[in-house]
């Protein structure tokens, strides 16, 4: 059986070593742990945030019809679509939302990297002009 290696406590200014299984030590895990919960409580769960049993299937079809990611077909590369992009994000504005001139197929790579662009970065606060 093999070990792991130690890896440091990814936490800023921590230099413990994480717990295995984790990217934190034992006392920053739970502090990191607590953080993610309120923002999952504050972002809402997916159909408040109007991704509907509706919208699943609307996503399946446009994907369906757009098969290939819309950002990587610019750049040379093809590489299939897995997710349905708000070009504009709608920001609770239903019209937008449903607005299919305001979709875009993307691959998960893109639509993260977009997303994280607009958020300031995973999770983290949008910016000036983002979501």
């Amino acid at each position: 059986m093999t070990v792991a290696p130690l890896t440091p406590c990814k936490h800023p200014g921590c230099h413990k070593y994480a717990v295995p299984g984790s990217s934190y030590c034992r006392e920053h895990a739970e502090v990191h742990r607590a953080q993610y919960a309120l923002r999952d409580r504050q972002r809402g769960t997916r159909t408040q945030r109007g991704y509907s049993n509706q919208w699943l299937a609307a996503s399946k079809a446009f994907l369906t019809a757009h098969p290939m990611c819309a950002e990587c077909e610019k750049q040379g590369r093809h590489t299939p679509a897995t997710e349905v992009d708000h070009i504009i994000p709608h920001k609770g504005d239903k019209v937008l939302f449903w607005n299919r001139d305001n979709w875009q197929a993307l691959c998960h790579r893109c639509h993260s990297a977009k997303t994280a662009g607009e958020d300031g970065g995973f999770g983290n606060r949008s910016t000036p002009g983002g979501s």
